[in-house]
């Protein structure tokens, strides 16, 4: 046996100890939301015959937030391990078939819709916004505490019960059709929510599988960034985020900006669901910059959709999204400058559009560097498209600024990691997908849970310590990143056109 084969059975190995991991983790998942109520997991009240289903244990707080741990670091682990075994083909060796992953991430899925959802308490606050507008009560301007004695509104948790919505008016819509369809019932509502995410994530998963089935490595690396990935399960579809479903419709659009009036609408509904997804449109914006008219049809287009949206919603709907672009998380760099800035200059202001207006030239920094390098990589990072003297594709765009975003963003939350996985697996392997599978891991353990009400008190130093604590290791893993893309564009070369393969 010689060396390479030796290497390449050991990579085989770690592919399949990766993948196993992954199933492991997408099981405790799923167990989480089966025993029922919890630290982890929301009572939902409403007739038991009702889905979601679980198994109402009521087991000990401590159990349930173990398990999350073991889940999301196993998750994690697992992912990098198979992606790092299967970053270059391997010779005569098995391992993990990319349908198969695909396949099995689509399964999950949907038995997760009919499980609790868990992680956080995110679907109680859509519940209510949705009630409130079924009830004729304008959700960009109430929270949950103005309709008390709500059979829905009541269940939200704090501290958002006087928060009112910050989604866009087609994600409230959809919240709205959920609590028609599920009327006094909480469980039932969050059924019909957790219903259309799950399709969501599915519609994405195998839009990409069809974007990437040319190619077997592509087709696996992209189901284990999207369909297969374990933090995303945990997050967008367990948690049942509404980010899934923007997600949903910037890859659609992408996939589609060959149709501009097909691409448009997708794009103007993304943006319509959650404002942050509108980075993506500015990939199609690069790419179609020489040929204006496709390009007006498409923004034309977009704009139409969620001029449309907004003003269906009322002008309220936009005073939210204001407010909210100057909020900082705890689990982020910007907290840390925050706390810098404070205790030098005083502690009579929050900073916060000094703070803005840095992480508005973070995130031009890396984007730069993030695509300065796909540049001097000619095609390599782009899956479908030839790039270099050609310019830059879509798809290379729109992740390298989603991937900037999650890094350098004030207020960033693990699901917000979501658009940036589905840019990516939507481009070539590199090392950016070690960079944000670790910021997603390290996130995820930052909000271990993203929820304040039913915690153990022993377990407060997760929120107290842990928290504000990763926020060092971002630090450091965006440093590392921008180091890195500095660096390896320096180290490439861009082939000549002549060089470069046909898309």
């Amino acid at each position: 046996m010689t060396s390479e084969t030796r290497h390449d059975t050991a990579r085989g190995r770690l592919a399949w100890a990766g993948t196993g991991a992954i199933g492991v983790s997408v099981l405790l998942t799923a167990v989480i939301g089966l025993l029922g109520p919890s630290p982890m997991v929301p009572a939902l009240g409403g007739p038991a015959w009702q889905p979601p289903y679980s198994l109402d244990v009521r087991p000990d707080p401590h159990l349930t937030v173990a398990l999350a741990a073991a889940a999301i670091i196993l998750g994690g682990l697992g992912l990098l391990a198979a992606l790092l075994a299967l970053r270059a083909p391997l010779k005569g060796v098995r391992v993990p078939d990319g349908r198969v992953l695909v396949l099995l991430g689509c399964l999950a899925a949907a038995v997760l819709a009919f499980l609790p959802p868990s992680g956080s308490g995110d679907h109680l606050n859509y519940a209510a916004y949705g009630r409130m507008l079924t009830l004729g009560v304008d959700p960009y301007t109430h929270g949950a505490a103005d309709l008390p004695g709500d059979v829905i509104a009541d269940a939200v948790e704090r501290p958002w019960r006087e928060e009112p919505s910050v989604y866009g008016p087609v994600a409230t819509a959809v919240q709205a059709f959920a609590s028609w369809a599920g009327g006094d019932s909480l469980r039932l509502t969050i059924f019909v929510l957790a219903l259309v995410n799950a399709a969501a994530f599915i519609v994405t998963a195998l839009l990409i599988d069809r974007f990437t089935r040319h190619d077997e490595a592509a087709r696996r690396r992209a189901a284990l960034l999207w369909a297969a990935n374990p933090l995303l399960l945990y997050h967008l579809v367990a948690g049942m985020h509404v980010d899934t479903l923007a997600v949903a419709c910037m890859v659609a659009a992408l996939l589609a900006r060959g149709r501009p009036v097909g691409g448009g609408v997708l794009l103007g509904l993304g943006v319509a669901i959650k404002v942050n997804a509108g980075l993506v449109a500015l990939g199609p914006a690069w790419e179609l910059r020489r040929r204006p008219g496709r390009l007006a049809v498409m923004a034309g287009c977009a704009l139409a959709v969620v001029v449309a949206g907004y003003a269906v919603a009322g002008t309220d709907a936009i005073a939210p999204v204001t407010r909210t672009s100057k909020a900082i998380s705890h689990a982020t760099i910007w907290k840390l400058v925050q706390g810098w800035l404070q205790s030098v200059i005083g502690t009579g202001s929050a900073y916060r559009g000094e703070i803005q207006v840095g992480s508005l030239l973070l995130l031009a920094l890396l984007a730069w560097l993030l695509l300065r390098w796909a540049a001097r990589t000619g095609w390599a990072w782009d899956t479908g498209q030839a790039v270099g003297a050609a310019g830059l594709g879509a798809p290379v765009v729109a992740a390298g600024l989603a991937v900037a975003y999650v890094f350098a963003s004030p207020y960033v939350l693990p699901w917000y990691d979501g658009l940036a996985f589905g840019m990516l697996a939507l481009v070539a392997a590199s090392a950016v997908d070690g960079f944000l599978v670790v910021h997603l891991l390290v996130l995820s353990l930052a909000y271990l849970p993203a929820r304040v009400d039913g915690q153990p008190a022993d377990l407060a130093w997760l929120s107290g310590v842990v928290r504000p604590q990763t926020a060092w290791v971002l630090l450091a893993l965006t440093t590392a990143l921008a180091v890195w893309a500095w660096r390896a564009a320096g180290r490439a070369h861009t082939p000549p056109a002549s060089a470069a393969p046909p898309p």
